[in-house]
């Protein structure tokens, strides 16, 4: 597993909500979804994406921004427009005064917007639940992440322009994996950027010692690992496994293990029927009673109510 597969393994849209906007000014969205990411591709004229706090940021054709959720925000022809929409949950999108716009602004398949013809063309692809973004790498993104045109190439963005008018069948599960993929894409191009501030762990993979550690983690979660048996596993004794490990990732190798396990736990409870002991037993606990205990004391829940959380 390279340096990324861990991070990225997490996004896995199931029904996700892509659209293409098409809109003329002036024209402005407030965004109350409560969705955990979305990305939005500007192909046409231009977009200004205004967070809830930090400065507004002008989309390009060919830019991305992908904005972490759940603080609402809204996207606008210029940021001083004020909201003539409000998309809430599910992709319901209505007038500030609670009309449904749903129909009235629908232009085709999968495409909305005041006016066919309009000048600005904006991709939207959301991420409706948090078991589809593993949470280490929504922790890892910033409010608002935005890629200028000139700083990356990326060949999915006409793909998906192309693809999300269509109706054909299976389209929604193409229209997950392109939305997928772009970003993944995306997020490699963030952290590749000069002087990007990549998460600790992700800067420790390059280390011959501690990237081998965490490679071995990610890849085998479930195995009964030990500090002796990462140390033998890395070629170096427990107490230098456990000092540059915990300098270079900012944990020590069990914390971040307990972590991991957690993490992916938490998504197969979320995205599977499987039952808590099974999921106990993927991950590397003995049975559902010892995953209930560490998920309580880390995440102040128990698996069931995080389940039901859903």
């Amino acid at each position: 597993m390279d340096a990324l597969a861990g991070l990225l393994d997490g996004p896995r849209a199931k029904g996700a909500f892509l659209l293409r906007m098409i809109m003329e000014p002036p024209w402005s969205v407030r965004v109350e979804d409560g969705a955990p990411l979305c990305l939005m591709c500007v192909t046409g004229g231009e977009a200004w994406v205004v967070p809830g706090t930090g400065a507004p940021v002008l989309l390009k054709p060919g830019d991305i921004a992908v904005v972490r959720g759940p603080e609402p925000y809204t996207v606008a022809d210029a940021p001083g427009t004020p909201p003539r929409a409000l998309a809430g949950p599910g992709g319901e999108c209505t007038s500030l005064d609670g009309e449904p716009l749903d129909q009235s602004m629908r232009l085709g398949v999968r495409t909305w917007g005041n006016a066919p013809d309009g000048t600005a063309t904006v991709l939207v692809g959301t991420y409706r639940m948090d078991g589809e973004v593993g949470r280490r790498l929504l922790d890892a993104l910033p409010g608002l992440l935005h890629l200028p045109a000139d700083t990356w190439h990326c060949p999915l963005m006409p793909f998906l322009e192309e693809e999300v008018s269509r109706d054909e069948p299976g389209q929604s599960a193409v229209l997950d994996r392109v939305l997928d993929l772009l970003l993944i894409s995306a997020v490699r191009a963030w952290f590749s950027r000069p002087g990007a501030e990549a998460p600790a762990w992700y800067r420790a993979m390059g280390d011959p010692v501690v990237g081998r550690a965490l490679r071995l983690l990610q890849n085998d979660p479930a195995h009964p690992w030990t500090v002796a048996l990462l140390a033998a596993k890395t070629g170096v004794s427990r107490a230098a496994l456990a000092r540059r490990f915990t300098a270079l990732v900012g944990e020590p190798p069990m914390a971040y293990l307990t972590g991991w396990r957690l993490a992916l736990a938490a998504d197969l409870l979320r995205g599977t029927d499987a039952t808590v002991e099974s999921v106990a037993r993927q991950v590397g606990y003995s049975g559902a009673f010892a995953l209930s205990a560490a998920f309580k004391r880390v995440r102040g829940l128990s698996p069931q109510e995080h389940r039901a959380g859903a």
